[in-house]
């Protein structure tokens, strides 16, 4: 008997053993169990995803002699003849080849016939967006209203082609790409059936690979068992299929970590000198950095057969995590921007360059914390020497009250109020979110408002400054220029949203102040304008910005700098 590939000899002949499509799968046996079936059903995906696979279970479904079943019996005349593509009343035809509108119309000739040996007449059109208009128009009228005995399967992997006036008059199920763990965990069960030895990370490489297609995942294992004789291993994997050792770009994340820009354009040259596409280099690199942002996050997730396992969580270790989606943000904005660049190389190393310029030396921001009495709240001081640049600073540069930090002064640590204690110790978070949801309050008034669902009020409590407040009542002052806010509507709403928040009813006292308030209003106004200094600084003490400027006659267009 002839080798039959594994793609074929290991079709799934029911929806029980079909893989990966379990949303499709409860749909279509729901409604047989139920006989609500469908006269047109289009199944969309891309290649290798099950489209015909499923076309076929179907019709075994609908022509199976037991009857309309979810459990096609497999052994009858219909179920055998549909699986060896030889039952009379089912046809596949590819619209690829059978576009025309004297294809269809031959095609629907035959729809008027009662069906030969099965239930219903089942037609399968692959590739259904290739017909032309003409033949779309013929279809259509049929396709709403065919006789009782006739059921339309549709598939195509270009859905968005496929005219409305079709989509309209067909059930449609999006066939979902086959998930790389999905592909690994059957193709071990079909080597374990076949008794072909593996080893676990060549099948990685070929789930990889197979990019979501399970019928290329078994072809390419076809391949590799021949290639390897009778054995499915790493290294031979990786020749088969041509894969680079990805180890240049552990070496270019090592020498960003390390500040080697002589290191990191030495490797762009290794890599231009083996002709690796930079275009793909940068998609390489960011889906290793994404990789290592999901070891950081869930350690577990890391197979322990992945051939990159070591390397990746020694990585994740070694990098924080917001280093990590500078680089990730970077990679992805290179490979966009690749094609306006001079040529592929320069483009490359300046997106490492961009890497390199950004990486945080220090890990925070220097911040000092002063008191204003015991009512207003702290401030955020700029340090005292030259405004910082680095990429920590321009996107984290937000302080905000919170009971965490202990580097407090002196005074502070004296103090036996604890309510002033909690309003002057601090920690560094991100967008002033500094207390949590519960009935006490630390004196945050800016960390409460952003917890709480203001609405309409959210100007009258921004442009409000806390003075002082106690269990029920909150004492707040507004400047003359902005009473026109304190309406009674504006009132109530903030009244209530506190109510809500702390479970109980808080009084609001608000006093006209004639001197500036600390709002805050003011203190988001001051964070962006530091900011926005942080960055003017930034893109003007820039050695390629300043190379442009002498080299080049550039100049800073004015007000087009923002801060990350």
């Amino acid at each position: 008997m002839s080798y039959q590939v594994l793609a074929r000899k290991w079709r799934p002949k029911s929806f029980e053993t079909l893989v990966g499509q379990d949303h499709v799968v409860r749909a279509l046996t729901n409604a047989l169990e139920q006989n609500r079936l469908h006269h047109a059903y289009l199944f969309t995906g891309t290649r290798g995803v099950g489209k015909t696979t499923l076309a076929r279970i179907l019709a075994k479904s609908l022509n199976c002699e037991t009857g309309i079943t979810a459990k096609p019996c497999g052994v009858c005349n219909a179920c055998i003849g549909i699986d060896d593509d030889r039952f009379v009343d089912y046809l596949e035809i590819n619209a690829a080849s059978t576009r025309g509108i004297d294809d269809v119309r031959s095609l629907l000739e035959q729809v008027a016939y009662a069906p030969t040996l099965g239930r219903f007449k089942i037609f399968m059109l692959d590739e259904v967006h290739q017909l032309t208009k003409e033949a779309f128009n013929a279809l259509l009228k049929t396709l709403e209203e065919p006789p009782n005995h006739v059921k339309f399967i549709l598939g195509t992997t270009d859905p968005q082609k496929v005219p409305v006036t079709v989509l309209s008059r067909c059930l449609q199920f999006n066939l979902r790409q086959m998930a790389g763990t999905s592909i690994i965990s059957h193709l071990q069960n079909i080597l374990g059936q076949e008794n072909i030895p593996y080893e676990p990370s060549a099948l990685h490489l070929i789930a990889r690979a197979a990019n979501g297609s399970m019928r290329d995942a078994l072809s390419l294992t076809d391949q590799a068992i021949a290639y390897g004789g009778q054995t499915v291993n790493e290294a031979e994997v990786r020749a088969m299929l041509g894969a680079i050792d990805q180890s240049y770009l552990h070496e270019l994340i090592n020498a960003l970590l390390a500040n080697d820009g002589k290191r990191l354009i030495a490797q762009a040259k290794i890599m231009e000198d083996r002709s690796i596409s930079f275009e793909s280099a940068l998609n390489d690199l960011a889906q290793l950095l994404q990789q290592i942002a999901v070891v950081q996050t869930v350690p577990d997730s890391v197979a322990d057969d992945l051939p990159e396992r070591n390397q990746l969580l020694d990585l994740a270790k070694r990098i924080s995590a917001e280093t990590l989606q500078l680089y990730y943000q970077i990679a992805i904005l290179g490979r966009r921007d690749i094609g306006l660049a001079p040529d592929e190389f320069a483009g490359f190393t300046m997106s490492l360059l961009r890497m390199l310029a950004f990486t945080p030396n220090d890990g925070g921001i220097r911040v000092t914390a002063v008191t204003n009495g015991d009512k207003a709240p702290l401030k955020v001081v700029a340090p005292s020497q030259k405004i910082p640049t680095t990429a920590m600073q321009l996107t984290q540069s937000v302080v905000a009250i919170d009971s965490n930090v202990e580097n407090v002064s002196e005074a502070n640590q004296a103090d036996t109020n604890q309510e002033a204690a909690n309003r002057i110790s601090i920690s560094l978070v991100d967008n002033s979110k500094g207390i949590s949801s519960s009935s006490q309050f630390s004196g945050n008034w800016r960390g409460l408002l952003d917890q709480l669902k203001l609405g309409l009020a959210r100007n009258l409590a921004l442009n409000s400054e806390l003075l002082s407040y106690d269990e029920n009542t909150l004492r707040l002052a507004i400047q003359e220029k902005d009473k026109a806010m304190l309406s009674p509507m504006y009132q109530d709403k903030l009244a209530l949203a506190l109510q809500q928040h702390f479970g109980r009813k808080v009084r609001l006292e608000f006093s006209i102040s004639g001197s500036e308030a600390n709002t805050p209003a003011k203190q988001v106004a001051q964070e962006k304008a530091y900011a926005q200094a942080n960055a003017e600084n930034a893109i003007e003490d820039d050695g390629f910005v300043q190379t442009l400027i002498n080299d080049f006659g550039a100049s800073i267009i004015p007000n087009s700098i923002k801060p990350i």
